[in-house]
């Protein structure tokens, strides 16, 4: 595993490397005045399609190994290797485009989103078997549209919640290799060594993007990265509680639940504005925190430059994504305390959200600016 790891990570990196020069072009044509642009200078979007050469490297590896007789215990033959690689570009390749061009429409990138879906349902044959609840499952058992039909949103759209919180450098990227993390310790729990295998891939491929990512920002993951990090993690999540009973549902859902909470609150409030869903702004979480947080808190003259407070964003959602990760790892069985931990979250975020909006963090920023003088 930890050489599938390295080697991942250092195709990724080379391939980061290699489209650094080639991407400058594409990244001139990004408008300077999106709602969602933080930094200065023409970046290449193109850190996707880096992680997924190395994604499609790493699948391919597995196979290749067994066949030149160099044991990794891995149940990966090369059907399954082309069938993730298949899936993976369906639904990265859109936004590879969206990186290149920044021309292609939203409802585009949300059906290819939803056709990887599809090919996973009918190629992994997934679907959510219950809920963990037992007055639900009683239903849910009878409901085997449901079962696919949840199933497919959640591969429809954790790709694009993953999107919404890739804002700042080593930020999504960060969050995603702990899920990836997550999820391999829990498969490695269970013996499943081909879930463990495959988020190990995704795992190493974050890794070398995130050095060319964090802190210098010399890269970015675009479109594609994001619906690669939300597609392979949300299949991932599903096939580890298909596959073993003793996993919770609500196991990934706590996971992965500040992405996806993320893309619920950002559809409610541009819903309840009048706006639409797809439209751009500039009031995520981690905007604000960027804007209303880092900025109060650090005040030497280096920080006042774009660069420096973006790098200085990512921690503190590092850091809140940390307290729904160790809970889901620690209690990956226990479903009331994993469904008391994901509405702590949502409690929490909605709490947060609403103080830094009405400027009701004064109290806890001089504590924090305290340890950080001027």
């Amino acid at each position: 595993m930890l050489i599938l790891l390295v080697l991942c990570g250092v195709v990724s990196a080379v391939a980061c490397g290699l489209l650094l020069r080639w991407g400058r072009e594409g990244a001139r044509r990004y408008g300077a005045a999106v709602p969602q642009r933080f930094h200065v200078g023409d970046i290449p979007r193109l850190g996707g399609a880096a992680m997924f050469l190395a994604c499609a490297f790493g699948w391919a590896w597995l196979p290749v190994a067994s066949a030149l007789g160099i044991a990794h215990n891995i149940p990966f033959d090369a059907s399954l290797a082309m069938t993730w690689c298949l899936v993976a570009l369906t639904g990265a390749a859109s936004g590879v485009v969206e990186d290149l061009t920044h021309r292609l429409a939203a409802s585009l990138r949300m059906v290819s989103t939803a056709l990887a879906g599809l090919l996973a349902l009918i190629l992994f044959g997934l679907l959510v078997p219950r809920t963990g609840i037992a007055s639900l499952d009683a239903f849910w058992q009878h409901m085997p549209w449901l079962q696919v039909g949840v199933a497919l949103l959640v591969m429809t759209g954790l790709p694009h919640a993953f999107n919404l919180i890739d804002g700042y450098n080593g930020l999504a990227g960060t969050v995603a290799l702990i899920c990836c993390a997550a999820l391999a310790h829990v498969a490695l729990q269970l013996g499943d060594r081909q879930v463990a295998a495959t988020t190990i891939v995704l795992a190493g491929a974050s890794i070398g993007f995130l050095v060319w990512n964090y802190p210098h920002g010399l890269i970015f993951a675009g479109d594609g990265g994001a619906y690669l990090w939300g597609l392979v993690l949300g299949i991932n999540g599903i096939q580890l509680v298909q596959r073993h009973p003793e996993v919770s549902p609500w196991f990934p859902i706590l996971l992965l639940i500040y992405p996806i909470w993320e893309a619920i609150f950002s559809i409610y409030r541009k819903v309840v504005r009048g706006q639409s869903p797809s439209l751009a702004d500039a009031l995520h979480f981690h905007q604000l925190i960027y804007r209303r947080v880092v900025r109060e808190v650090f005040h030497d003259d280096a920080t006042r430059r774009v660069l420096m407070r973006n790098n200085r964003t990512s921690p503190y959602l590092w850091g809140f994504t940390l307290l729904t990760v160790v809970p889901a790892v620690v209690f990956w069985r226990n479903t009331p305390v994993l469904v008391g931990f994901t509405v702590l979250f949502i409690v929490s975020y909605l709490w947060a959200y609403h103080s830094i909006v009405r400027f009701r963090m004064q109290r806890w920023l001089r504590r924090v600016r305290s340890l950080y003088p001027s």
